[in-house]
């Protein structure tokens, strides 16, 4: 099992997780579409060569995103991130992979 965690504007944060959940991400035992969620406040400064979605090149910006955490099997979550990536509105998506533990 891993535990994906992402970041994203409101703006698509249920189309982001329909996506990841359609992958089969985010089940536990009986239930599917199981996730954590917390609003905070993202920070970053496009660099040249970037396309923003949100924000100006060279400017700091900073933007309320949701922190959402799943969990996803071994079977499923490369295509988690791959969806993740396709439905995502940033050219450069915040995410993190870490594999949990088994007792």
């Amino acid at each position: 099992m891993y535990k994906l965690v992402f970041f994203v504007p409101e703006s698509h944060l249920q189309q982001v997780k329909d996506a990841v959940f359609a992958t089969g991400a985010g089940r536990i035992g009986n239930y599917e579409a199981c996730c954590f969620q917390l609003k905070g406040v993202g920070q970053f400064r496009p660099l040249a060569g970037s396309q923003p979605f949100i924000g100006d090149e060279g400017r700091l910006q900073q933007v309320e995103e949701w922190r959402v955490e799943l969990v996803a099997a071994d079977a499923v979550i490369a295509d988690a991130v791959t969806a993740l990536k396709q439905a995502h509105p940033y050219d450069e998506v915040a995410y993190e992979v870490w594999p949990l533990a088994s007792f």
